[in-house]
């Protein structure tokens, strides 16, 4: 109900009859006592009582998942589904590089990937056990009681550059100033590559914003249309060459500190190989490319 709008898309989904389902939530409201949805006319919203229960229904419904998953490994089959939630830079890097691993050791894994727009966001999802496992980038390291947190790289900001207005100076950096008389495309706001654009203007830097986007995966598009310049993080770089630009270094450094997020316990084998396949790539150091000049 509460992931499917409704009542009868909820049956749909569970192939029961709609009518079977709410004889089993009316039952369920008559043992706890107190209602779990309002309805109103046809619709059903939740209730406080229902608010409440949302989450350590996840939870347990996650358990019945894991212990499912670790009776199914016991007899070598390896299958079942992991749910996963990122933010959209870690999504490209080093998410990417982490699936194609993980793909190749447990192909018969359907992996499930949601997405977030802040750290909270992933927090949320992971504490809740909408998923398992997140991805999060953030200016600061993540520190949340009862989550698990595992580091994976520092990517510096960059600067990709729109071909119809390079006018600075060869070499594969340049300073916060040099974005002064230049048109930018900006993150929304709460984002680190916001922060970098607001703190430039607020030290007199003259750059204008000409856009500000939610949805980064238009950002590129719009550098190449010739709108502005993007400051992104270096997972965005690869992209970006690939696609005929040119990225600088932003000096002084910012760093977005891309984590990985997890219960402490009680994950699903399929989250713990995954964990496993993310602390390799800690070990091997893999770390976004360098900004290139051409």
């Amino acid at each position: 109900m509460v992931d499917h709008d409704g009542f009868n898309r909820a049956a749909e989904h569970l192939l029961i009859a709609q009518p079977s389902l709410s004889q089993t939530i009316a039952s369920l409201e008559k043992d706890l006592g107190v209602p779990l949805f309002h309805r109103i006319g046809r619709r059903a919203v939740l209730s406080e009582a229902g608010k409440e229960l949302v989450g350590p229904a996840r939870l347990v419904m996650r358990d019945l998942d894991a212990a499912q998953s670790a009776v199914l490994a016991l007899r070598g089959i390896r299958s079942g589904r992991l749910d996963i939630i990122s933010m959209p830079s870690p999504g490209i890097e080093p998410l990417t590089s982490m699936i194609a691993g993980f793909t190749r050791l447990h192909p018969s894994v359907r992996l499930n990937v949601s997405a977030a727009f802040t750290p909270e966001e992933v927090i949320d999802s992971v504490r809740s056990g909408s998923t398992e496992i997140g991805l999060s980038g953030s200016r600061t390291t993540i520190k949340v009681p009862g989550v698990q947190v595992l580091e994976l790289e520092r990517q510096p900001l960059i600067l990709i550059v729109n071909p119809q207005a390079d006018t600075f100076r060869p070499g594969a950096s340049i300073q916060r100033e040099d974005l002064g008389g230049h048109r930018l495309i900006a993150s929304q706001r709460g984002s680190l590559m916001r922060w970098l654009v607001d703190d430039a203007l607020a030290d007199g830097v003259n750059a204008e914003i000409v856009a500000e986007v939610a949805h980064r995966t238009s950002i590129l598009p719009l550098v190449l249309a010739g709108v502005g310049h993007a400051v992104m993080p270096s997972s965005w770089a690869p992209l970006a060459h690939r696609s005929g630009l040119r990225t600088l270094l932003i000096e002084p450094v910012s760093h977005l500190d891309v984590a990985l997020l997890s219960r402490k316990e009680d994950l699903t084998p399929a989250a713990r190989a995954f964990l496993k396949v993310a602390e390799l790539h800690v070990a091997a150091g893999d770390t976004p490319p360098a900004p290139k000049d051409q």
